[in-house]
């Protein structure tokens, strides 16, 4: 029957070439159980569906950061994975070290990247570098980029926190800019990077090098802590200015006590989350996160699992929210289906989707049908220069629990 028949398989052509990606394979059953597609589609579904990895993918959806393993669910990764599930988180960001520490998060991502990928969350590193020496800033960051944990995975991007001054480094716009260009060199244009950045207030914008950092990255994160001030307006204004430079715009929110920053004394109340979700996705972000998992209190954690904003759904694109298309345009284009992001659904969208299908081997309806959210959210390894395609190979992916607009 067609449900048993024996995968078609694209040959691999380039295995044998250095830095050529695989694709990861996905079991037909896996998709069709996550995703069903109606009888007409499944019949015609006799192959495997594939995660074409031949571009990396961009933290859509909404994330939470972390920072001290031990201080995340008591240090237990599995509570942690139930709680995103729970949630609906789409990715989180580990740190994997700094100037100061080295790249030391071996142990933790080792548990950490299997069971998120498992459980369909990806996982991006961030690293804080101080720019007092250039060249080990990068080296440090190409080691988080390529490390590969016992099970085969490896991060699925990797998001630089380009800190000012007053934190401690030595920031120029010559070194962040070097630092930058250096670091997409190592790890290819296909490599995920996100730019963690101020958020550009009206003085920051005088003292930060937004020009000489932004272009290298594929996605700009900046740091919309609100403190004493509004969410909705803070993050209006950085999305605003952010989205100048034509790359997606994924803020941070504020999710810990800014009391010590001059803020309102404790985490900021529901109806401020709320309000910062409502306008990031009104003004055209791309997604969110929120820092930190560690200091986020349970009221936030309630309000993020009830909030609609940032959520994917498998809807004909006339249901679709403008929101919603310009993530799925913002995600096509990042792995390799380019499309303008206009938040219009148009003839090159249902074109991209399309192309995307192809590649993935799932019926090309030119939709967002839940098998094709499915395979278009699956974590996998992106590619880097110099590792050999067998270790840009992911497996195990579980389809059966990635959140499909739920």
């Amino acid at each position: 029957s067609p449900a048993s028949a024996t995968p078609v398989v694209v040959p691999d052509a380039t295995a044998e070439l250095a830095g050529a990606p695989r694709l990861s394979r996905l079991t037909r059953t896996q998709v069709l159980a996550a995703a069903p597609l109606p009888p007409d589609l499944a019949r015609e579904a006799v192959v495997d569906p594939v995660v074409p990895a031949d571009a990396g993918a961009l933290p859509l959806g909404v994330g939470m950061w972390l920072y001290v393993p031990e201080e995340i669910e008591g240090g237990d990764v599995d509570a942690l994975v139930a709680r995103a599930q729970q949630v609906g988180l789409t990715h989180v960001y580990v740190r994997t070290g700094s100037s100061r520490g080295g790249f030391y998060a071996q142990a933790y991502m080792d548990e950490l990247l299997p069971k998120a990928h498992a459980a369909g969350i990806r996982v991006y590193g961030w690293d804080f570098p101080y720019l007092e020496d250039v060249d080990a800033d990068v080296s440090r960051a190409l080691a988080a980029a390529t490390y590969t944990t016992p099970s085969g995975d490896r991060l699925d991007g990797f998001a630089a926190d380009i800190e000012t001054a007053s934190e401690g480094t030595n920031l120029t716009a010559e070194g962040a800019s070097a630092y930058s260009e250096r670091l997409r060199a190592a790890v290819g244009e296909a490599y995920p990077l996100v730019a963690v950045v101020p958020r550009p207030s009206p003085q920051m914008q005088t003292r930060f090098p937004y020009q000489a950092v932004v272009p290298h990255y594929d996605a700009v994160a900046p740091m919309t802590y609100w403190l004493n001030r509004q969410p909705d307006t803070d993050v209006a204004n950085d999305v605003s200015f952010l989205s100048s430079f034509g790359k997606p715009v994924v803020p941070i929110g504020q999710a810990y006590d800014g009391a010590l920053e001059g803020g309102r004394p404790g985490p900021p109340p529901p109806e401020e989350i709320q309000r910062f979700l409502a306008s990031a996705q009104q003004v055209g972000a791309a997604g969110t996160s929120f820092w930190s998992w560690q200091h986020a209190d349970q009221a936030i954690w309630d309000t993020l699992q009830a909030a609609r904003e940032f959520r994917w759904e498998a809807k004909p694109p006339a249901e679709l929210r403008p929101d919603q298309i310009r993530g799925l345009q913002a995600q096509l284009t990042s792995l390799g289906s380019a499309v303008p992001v206009s938040g219009t659904w148009d003839d090159l969208t249902t074109g991209a989707v399309r192309a995307y299908q192809e590649r993935a081997a799932l019926p090309q309806t030119g939709v967002l049908d839940a098998a094709t959210l499915a395979v278009l959210m699956a974590p996998f390894n992106p590619p880097v220069p110099g590792l050999a395609s067998g270790d840009n190979d992911q497996g195990g992916i579980d389809l059966g629990v990635v959140r499909l607009g739920s």
